[in-house]
């Protein structure tokens, strides 16, 4: 509970830093992030589901990932939710998710395909996820 409160405190924070819109994006992102937890725990990757970012977070990239932060999401839950606020600017961006080699002690990770991140250089790509069509329209 006192970490719910940590997150909720940074959300009210961001909003008094950066407005209104910073704040519909932050509490967008944690809403996201809670709703990818439930649906992966139930569901797998292709039943995920979420509703469109604030008419006004184009411009709040920032906000967006320091409330994934804020939530600790892992990196699949960051890269779906990415995925999503991309979509609704009408950009595709692709989720890939790699492994590395059982030898070297097993480890998976989740990108979105044109991220400059150093841990998906060790990996092999194992799976790719297009954004889905519904998510490149601003109310899906």
């Amino acid at each position: 509970m006192a970490e719910r409160g940590a997150v909720l405190a940074a959300v009210w924070r961001t909003g008094r830093q950066g407005g209104l819109p910073a704040l519909r994006t932050a509490w967008w992102t944690v809403r996201s992030v809670r709703s990818v937890r439930r649906q992966l725990r139930v569901g797998n990757l292709e039943q995920v589901c979420l509703s469109g970012p604030p008419s006004d977070a184009d411009g709040q990239h920032r906000v967006l990932l320091s409330a994934l932060g804020r939530c600790r999401a892992n990196c699949l839950e960051r890269a779906l939710v990415r995925q999503r606020w991309y979509g609704a600017q009408r950009i595709p961006r692709t989720i890939v998710i790699g492994v590395t080699a059982p030898g070297a002690g097993f480890a998976a990770h989740a990108w979105l395909d044109g991220d400059d991140d150093r841990e998906s250089a060790t990996m092999v790509e194992l799976l790719r996820r297009p954004v889905p069509s519904s998510w490149l329209r601003s109310g899906g």
